[in-house]
């Protein structure tokens, strides 16, 4: 007895794999992260993830200009300021390193959606997301820090901002603000389920942003916890959030497709640094092929359920996909 069903018909070839395939991967799946950074000249490699770099404004206009090459239509940026202190005051300077690199991306590059990162870490001289009291990040006095930081952001140009604290009511303080200063059209991409994760190693030490004290378990959420993040979620969308995001990726695939089931609204999911360098890593030794584990790796993100995907890889695979 020879089987009916024969799944293999449909994987004979290419042509006819391409045709039936159900999960496709875009360009205009990716924003791309970028590290600004003061001074000029400045290109310096971040140590953990190869190809990756710190960049003075002049430096990143040249990344800027290959990532529109590329069709990929948007990046994210996040500053590594001169000076720190206790209360990350640098984050709200007109004259800051995200200020002016929005500035400087935007009368370069005018077709590139510029989203900005809105959050203390890496402006603070303890690394931690907010103000300190007691010895904890203390929650509503950081919002209106961050709500500041926004809106510098959207005065020097900024598309999108995108809070990535995980303060409580940060999105409804943020639109608030915006709001309030004419900048109504512009949206928010919530951090909205950010797990307390240890792949974000190396990325912290790309924004200089490593805590000196403690960790940001009581403000990030529990790996453990599934339910939660459907909670996280709807809040944030209550607050006014126009697109929600689940980070990290690789790890959270379920919180994705949980998230994608339970709302209809874009979800983002970041393909944090950890998973990144994982990646590079195995590849540098020859223990995987490293273009194809890279290439499904984004593609079982979108696959999960996301819209968006924020990805060091993306101009590498951007390249594969125009072939």
């Amino acid at each position: 007895m020879f089987p009916v069903h024969r799944g293999r018909r449909l994987r004979k070839n290419e042509v006819i794999r391409k045709m039936v395939r159900q999960t496709n991967l875009s360009t205009d799946d990716f924003i791309y992260p970028i590290f600004a950074t003061y001074g000029k000249g400045v290109k310096k490699e971040i140590s953990s993830m190869p190809g990756c770099y710190q960049e003075s404004v002049d430096e990143l206009l040249k990344n800027a200009k290959e990532v529109y090459s590329l069709g990929i239509p948007s990046v994210i940026l996040f500053g590594i300021p001169e000076h720190k202190d206790e209360f990350g005051s640098s984050a709200c300077d007109e004259k800051g390193v995200v200020q002016n690199a929005i500035k400087a991306i935007k009368d370069a590059v005018p077709g590139l959606y510029v989203i900005t990162d809105v959050c203390m870490c890496e402006y603070t001289i303890h690394g931690h997301c907010g103000v300190i009291e007691r010895g904890d990040v203390a929650n509503d006095p950081t919002l209106e820090l961050l709500s500041r930081e926004a809106v510098s952001h959207a005065k020097a140009g900024a598309d999108m901002v995108a809070p990535s604290d995980m303060m409580d009511g940060r999105v409804a303080a943020i639109r608030a603000a915006l709001d309030k200063e004419g900048f109504s059209g512009i949206p928010i991409m919530s951090y909205a389920a950010k797990y307390a994760s240890a792949f974000y190693g190396p990325f912290r030490e790309a924004a200089e942003s490593i805590p000196q004290f403690g960790d940001r378990r009581t403000y990030q959420m529990d790996p453990a916890n599934r339910r939660e993040a459907i909670k996280e979620v709807a809040l944030d969308i209550e607050e006014g959030a126009d697109i929600v995001m689940v980070k990290p990726a690789l790890s959270y695939l379920d919180i994705i497709s949980d998230v994608r089931s339970s709302f209809d609204i874009p979800v983002a999911a970041y393909n944090v640094s950890g998973e990144y360098s994982m990646i590079k890593a195995a590849g540098k030794l020859g223990w995987i092929d490293e273009q194809r584990a890279m290439m499904e790796m984004l593609l079982s993100i979108k696959r999960a359920g996301a819209d968006l995907i924020l990805t060091y890889f993306a101009k590498e695979a951007a390249k594969i996909l125009n072939g």
